[in-house]
């Protein structure tokens, strides 16, 4: 059996290392830029998803209640129910 050269073992080794140096590289430049993200959207004032949606659900319930309504007080003018300004 004939043994490899040390050249390929150290080649090999070098290969390993510098791709692991490029993963965590990967990940610090993910994580700074991420980090630069957030730091943006804090200066601009933006609001998350998650709270746009939780208003925009209140907005239209709101908005259901309100219509709603309006046809009670239409159903109720029509019936001649006297009102508070009465």
């Amino acid at each position: 059996m004939t043994e490899r050269p040390k050249f390929f073992d150290d080649l090999a080794g070098v290969a390993g290392g510098a791709v692991s140096a490029f993963a965590g590289l990967k990940e610090e430049l993910a994580a700074l830029v991420k980090a630069r993200v957030e730091e943006v959207v804090r200066k601009l004032d933006l609001v998350p998803r998650e709270e746009f949606e939780a208003m925009a659900e209140l907005a239209r319930r709101a908005r259901e209640q309100a219509c709603e309504l309006e046809q009670r007080v239409a159903a109720l003018e029509k019936t001649g129910a006297p009102s508070k300004e009465d």
